[in-house]
């Protein structure tokens, strides 16, 4: 359900326009609007790298197997508690099976090229990184206070929520752009979805969901008036 609200956003016209640019006048080729990779090489780099993982887990034994996932850095927490720091960032990686890898890798499809092209590359991958990690020490914190809890997590989804809150920032900040009050009603409807969608399936992280949009509103915010001078 979740992959099918998400398309039926994305092949609706409007919403495709919302997020083909961003509310500064920071020029976006046409060229870039039929290809949704140009000068976003770290979208492609970090689809490919969680597409590499997920091959490995395949060749090591599945993503069904515990074992595996812990061997190749699923999220821990009270491992992490114990000194395993690396599974903080490893397990942003790891997915556990197509669906949720598919999803994903749809979502940061959508929406990272328009984000990347307006705050640049390198704050991109800094953004859904360090988003991705907020998600991974917010589990482990709720976890050990008994809030939540987590044996094993893994995914990129808190990443992908650190991309939807930086939007939220980065429009929040550019509020009399035009079209930012659309998009500002497109990012609420996402996170009204994945919110729907955790509350309805247990075995999801919603606390990772949930630390990840923080980290990345937090990320949107303090970029703007970096992208604000870019775009002049």
């Amino acid at each position: 359900g979740q992959v099918r609200l998400f398309r039926h956003l994305q092949s609706n016209p409007a919403f495709r326009t919302n997020f083909s640019s961003v509310p500064t006048n920071y020029a976006i080729p046409a060229s870039a609007r039929r290809n949704p990779f140009q000068n976003a090489p770290a979208v492609l780099i970090l689809i490919a790298i969680n597409v590499l993982a997920f091959l490995l887990e395949i060749s090591a034994g599945g993503w069904n197997d515990p074992d595996v996932l812990h061997r190749m850095g699923a999220l821990e927490p009270y491992g992490v508690v114990k000194g395993e720091y690396w599974r903080l960032l490893t397990a942003l990686f790891l997915h556990g099976g197509f669906l949720h890898l598919g999803f994903n890798l749809f979502a940061l499809y959508v929406l990272g090229p328009p984000l990347e092209r307006a705050i640049g590359s390198i704050r991109f991958a800094a953004c859904y990184l360090i988003a991705g990690l907020g998600s991974s020490v917010g589990v482990v914190a709720l976890t050990t206070l008994g809030f939540v809890q987590a044996a094993q997590v893994i995914g990129a989804s808190g990443c992908i929520m650190g991309v939807v809150g930086a939007w939220a920032g980065f429009l929040l900040r550019h509020r009399h752009a035009p079209l930012a009050n659309q998009r500002l009603g497109n990012i609420g409807l996402i996170v009204a979805i994945q919110v729907a969608f955790d509350l309805s399936t247990p075995q999801v992280s919603m606390a990772a969901h949930m630390c990840g949009l923080v980290a990345g509103f937090l990320l949107g915010l303090i970029l703007a008036p970096a992208i604000c001078s870019r775009g002049r």
